[in-house]
């Protein structure tokens, strides 16, 4: 198999872990997506990030659908409950790291835009997605050890990617460690394992 992708997307990292984590052999190739003629169009419509291609040549896209994938084809570390209400919870979790990078990137990408066409509402609007959800992390984490349940799963990976990204760009300026310290421990504590020190995003 290999993944395309680039080391500083949080979707990719995501994928990269559960990979690392299941110790699953995939190469792992580098993209950027930005010019108009890419690699990933070919393979992916959608022109992102991450695209798996598995061994027959077919392509998987959005990293949901990958890590879920990847999580089905080795028993190794299962990281998604099979149970249908814990499964449930899990993919909860994600969806809600997921929601806060969308809102993050939008940040980022509007104050990438030239000034005069930058929209203060806009980006107060996702600055407001990006703050519910990060509370909403920290309120439901609490004291617990993991996200979800009594052990690691991939709400802890993706909740981890999520704070990395945020971390690295710190869309709209903001700043985290002090106001949801149980997140910042949460992340260090994260940071200790192989998967998430290896695909550390650097700019």
């Amino acid at each position: 198999m290999r993944l395309l992708g680039s080391p500083l997307s949080p979707y990719t990292r995501k994928a990269r872990i559960v990979l690392a984590e299941k110790k699953i052999d995939c190469d792992f190739e580098v993209v950027d997506v930005n010019p108009p003629e890419n690699p990933v169009n070919a393979l992916n419509p959608l022109g992102k990030v991450p695209t798996l291609v598995l061994d027959d040549g077919s392509t998987l896209f959005d990293s949901r659908v990958i890590v879920e994938f990847l999580d089905s084809v080795s028993p190794i570390a299962r990281l998604i409950p099979d149970d249908n209400r814990e499964r449930v919870a899990v993919r909860r979790w994600e969806a809600l790291a997921d929601g806060a990078l969308d809102a993050g990137l939008l940040i980022r990408y509007e104050g990438l835009r030239p000034e005069q066409l930058r929209s203060a509402d806009w980006a107060a609007k996702q600055s407001g997605k990006l703050e519910r959800s990060l509370a909403v992390m920290a309120d439901e984490l609490a004291d617990r050890a993991w996200c979800h349940g009594e052990r690691y799963s991939l709400a802890d990976i993706a909740v981890g990617s999520c704070l990395g990204w945020i971390e690295l760009r710190k869309p709209g300026g903001i700043e985290w460690h002090d106001r949801y310290a149980n997140l910042a421990r949460h992340y260090d504590k994260l940071m200790q394992r192989a998967a998430f020190a290896e695909t550390v995003p650097k700019v």
